[in-house]
């Protein structure tokens, strides 16, 4: 008898590992964190070593007392859009370029030359940018041309560690729909895409459903990896799919605010939802048949750690002193801040731009500095100016959906002032669910259950998940958002020039 599953979430800062039971309780939830070498304005690499050390090791410690036969399957959350590059025995051929890398800047101006932008959206669901797996790809072959020669297969990171546990090179729909290569109403990959990238579509895994068991633990890695020999597979998906099943986002309509290193708003349809501007973009969803129209901004958390990082060192090293947590401290002085943050503003571009700017040169920003502005004002305004620029995305889905409540997860969103200004922003009913941090494994959690047959479909997360705070917004406080905003969204147009002008410094 089976009783548990396994999943992982394999992020930007670190491995979230959970292990769920069969009847949806959260057993153990374990996080194990690597680096990103950041360098060069916007490059960002890391080294699937360590994703691999992370899921083996985790692996051990969520088994810990527990029979490690009863586990039925495991499944993966993983990093989107990224670039792993293996031969044809699977070894790694150069640390993997992950997500928040816009290196390929000539790359993505390539293919604009040979297609119609609009064009390539409608197909892949996407604009052509910098961001996304095959530009990356092209930067290898133009760059590291000795290292492209060598390649048998791209990946994404989960699809990597899949890899390594099962021999087998695969991807799912949902992770394949952030390559920049497939079609997502066909649901395979675009010759048409790769013949302008001028890449073979051999040096792409096959791309399956959500719920494919890609195979079983083997033998040759069963101890080093903690499972037993045999245990279930399944793909799972890309991050963003995965937290929309944990944020409970599996029918029409559903909206959810992931709060994590990234950003983003996304919604459930039966269809994709096209952008005559381009500005958002579509995943193909883990449930069939369904898409996640989403918009995601590039430095969220991140935004916010690195204003922690810079000006709350004294309050860390306090923490520490007295086993407290940080966060408290810096969420009192967000709430001493007044709204609009002493009339500063900040731009959250630290790392260029995704949705809704588009723009890898973008660069992060405090407009309106004051003698008297405190700490506490440049707190809230980093918050305030990460939350307006998600505002944008919620906007333009407004014009094609009816969303009415947004379900948030994700660790940014465990600060009570933050979840208060968010609500205010928005002007919408927030619900702040039971599972923040573990909502993306938890998704994959259920890939893995429908995909072995524990579960009968995605409607299960209801079992898994509860609604535990609701924040009403107040919508005095929205209407005195809005002029706020209409600076907010001057002040990074009248930065464009500036912005070209940085990134040639």
């Amino acid at each position: 008898m089976y009783n548990y599953l396994i999943a992982h979430d394999l992020g930007t800062t670190g491995n979230k590992a959970t292990l769920f039971s069969d009847e949806g309780k959260l057993i153990r939830s374990i996080t194990y964190s690597y680096n990103t070498h950041f360098f060069n304005g916007n490059w960002a690499e890391q080294n699937p070593l360590d994703w691999w050390k992370a899921v083996c090791e985790t692996n051990k410690q969520l088994l810990k007392g527990i029979d490690k036969n009863k586990v039925a399957a495991l499944a993966f959350s993983g990093q989107m859009m990224g670039c792993v590059c293996v031969d044809s025995n699977g070894e790694l051929l150069r640390d993997a370029i992950i997500w928040a890398d816009q290196r390929s800047v000539a790359e993505e101006i390539n293919i604009k030359g040979k297609i119609d932008e609009l064009e390539f959206y409608n197909i892949t669901g996407h604009r052509i940018s910098a961001s996304y797996s095959i530009e990356k790809l092209m930067w290898i072959r133009n760059n590291e041309p000795d290292i492209f020669k060598r390649i048998y297969k791209v990946l994404n990171p989960k699809d990597y560690i899949i890899y390594r546990l099962t021999g087998k090179f695969v991807t799912d729909y949902s992770d394949a729909s952030g390559t920049n290569a497939f079609d997502i109403v066909n649901l395979e990959w675009s010759e048409k895409i790769l013949g302008c990238a001028e890449l073979d579509i051999n040096l792409f895994p096959t791309a399956y459903p959500s719920t494919y068991i890609a195979g079983e633990i083997s033998l040759k890695v069963s101890d080093e990896c903690g499972l037993a020999t045999g245990t279930k597979v399944v793909i799972g998906g890309g991050d963003g799919v995965c937290a929309a099943v944990g944020a409970a986002s599996v029918k029409e309509d559903v909206a959810y605010n992931y709060l994590g290193s990234s950003s983003w708003v996304a919604y459930t349809s039966k269809k994709p939802v096209f952008d005559k501007k381009m500005r958002t973009f579509n995943w193909v969803h883990m449930i069939p048949g369904y898409y996640a129209p989403t918009g995601t901004m590039q430095a969220a958390g991140n935004s916010f750690s690195f204003m922690k990082d810079i000006m709350c060192d004294g309050l860390s090293k306090e923490a520490q002193k007295y086993n407290c947590n940080v966060y408290d401290s810096i969420n009192q002085l967000i709430e001493s801040s007044k709204l609009g943050a002493n009339g500063l503003i900040f731009l959250p571009y630290l790392l260029g731009e995704r949705s809704p700017r588009w723009n890898p040169n973008a660069r992060g920003a405090f407009i309106g500095i004051k003698m008297e502005h405190t700490k506490a004002d440049f707190l809230r305004s980093t918050v305030e100016g990460i939350l307006m620029n998600l505002d944008i995305i919620l906007r333009i889905f407004e014009e094609s959906s009816d969303i009415k409540i947004m379900n948030i997860i994700g660790g940014m969103a465990q600060g009570a002032p933050i979840r208060r200004i968010l609500a205010d922003i928005y002007g919408l009913r927030v619900n702040k669910l039971n599972y923040l941090e573990e909502a993306t494994s938890m998704g994959a959690a259920v890939a893995a259950g429908v995909g072995v047959g524990m579960f009968k479909d995605f409607n299960v997360i209801h079992k898994f998940i509860q609604i535990e705070e609701e924040i009403i917004p107040d919508m005095e406080n929205h209407s005195q958002y809005e002029p706020i905003k209409e600076v907010f969204e001057n002040s990074y147009k009248a930065l464009l020039g500036i912005y070209d002008e940085l990134a040639k410094l």
